[in-house]
């Protein structure tokens, strides 16, 4: 199989607690937090590393808090690359309300990169052999622009690394201009941002994403429908593949377990049906889980199976 590496530029640690009820002034009496890695990529290393793969995390981490973030990722046995950083690594807060049964997210800004971290987590990713595959995901921190990460994206496939870039906004627009990106995964309504144009008929997506392809943007496009599951395009064709009806616990990881088991499903050859199909079952394995969780692979499995017979 080939290899895998996942850079994060803005990762967090992320607490989950839960309290009764949610008001404002009182004193919320929380349940003791739970501590675990976050970031984008960070959670696709996590996610392919749950479902029996390999992949290595390239992050900066600064301060006792990107101590603690390393510390949790060599407990689940994710292999790292870390480049000192100046500034903590944030920290991030999810609550859930027992009450209510309703989520909040309180995410912090990410950690100011500097010019010579960025540096150094590029001769990071410059240092990989060619021919692996580099999962860009996640938000940029202050000190980086669209076009340092564009900069960034264009010297690792001249390096002959194999991109995915988990993005959304300008970040994934300018990633796409880039051109020969291996798999975007926008959902509906970033699909319609980046072709500019609204997406309401039945095969208006499908269209949209198939554009993109024809135009070497990318290679792969699968865009998430929510509870419809997703649609997945390439050169050759078009799939959908809908999860089977559970109750959703939480949408925290969905994604980034989705992305983490497309991007071993690839880097073992698999096709597209095969691809989105385990990416489905990953996402949907996530949603069944309170808090920041990420999917299991006996979970995976399971609803994989079940897609299969479909």
């Amino acid at each position: 199989m080939d290899r895998i590496f996942t850079l994060t530029l803005s990762p967090s640690l992320d607490s989950a607690t839960l309290t009764a009820q949610l008001y404002p002034e009182g004193k919320l009496r929380c349940s003791a937090p739970v501590f675990e890695p976050g970031g984008g990529g960070i959670n696709v290393a996590r996610a392919i590393t749950h479902l029996g793969g390999k992949a290595t995390a390239i992050f900066p981490a600064g301060g006792a808090t990107g101590e603690h973030l390393v510390s949790l990722l060599a407990d689940e046995q994710v292999a790292v690359e870390t480049v000192n950083a100046h500034d903590w690594t944030r920290q991030n807060l999810h609550v859930h309300v027992e009450s209510t049964h309703e989520q909040f997210r309180f995410v912090m800004p990410g950690a100011t990169l500097s010019e010579d971290e960025f540096r150094q987590l590029e001769e990071k990713v410059l240092a990989i052999d060619p021919g692996a595959w580099l999962v860009i995901s996640g938000s940029l921190p202050p000190g980086v622009k669209t076009e340092k990460l564009t900069q960034l994206i264009r010297a690792a496939q001249q390096h002959g690394l194999r991109c995915i870039v988990d993005s959304s906004g300008d970040a994934l627009g300018a990633a796409l201009a880039l051109g020969n990106i291996e798999l975007v995964k926008p959902n509906q309504k970033e699909l319609s941002a980046l072709v500019d144009r609204d997406l309401s008929q039945p095969d208006d997506v499908r269209t949209a994403a198939m554009a993109l392809i024809t135009q070497g943007k990318a290679h792969r496009v699968v865009v998430s429908l929510g509870p419809q599951g997703a649609l997945a395009v390439d050169a050759i064709g078009a799939v959908q593949v809908v999860p089977p009806p559970m109750k959703s616990q939480s949408t925290v990881g969905a994604g980034d377990s989705m992305v983490g088991a497309m991007t071993l499903k690839l880097a073992q050859g698999a096709s597209l049906l095969e691809m989105t199909r385990y990416g489905v079952a990953a996402g949907s394995a996530a949603t069944i889980n309170h808090g920041t969780r990420l999917c299991s692979l006996d979970d995976t499995q399971k609803i994989f199976a079940y897609l299969s017979k479909a």
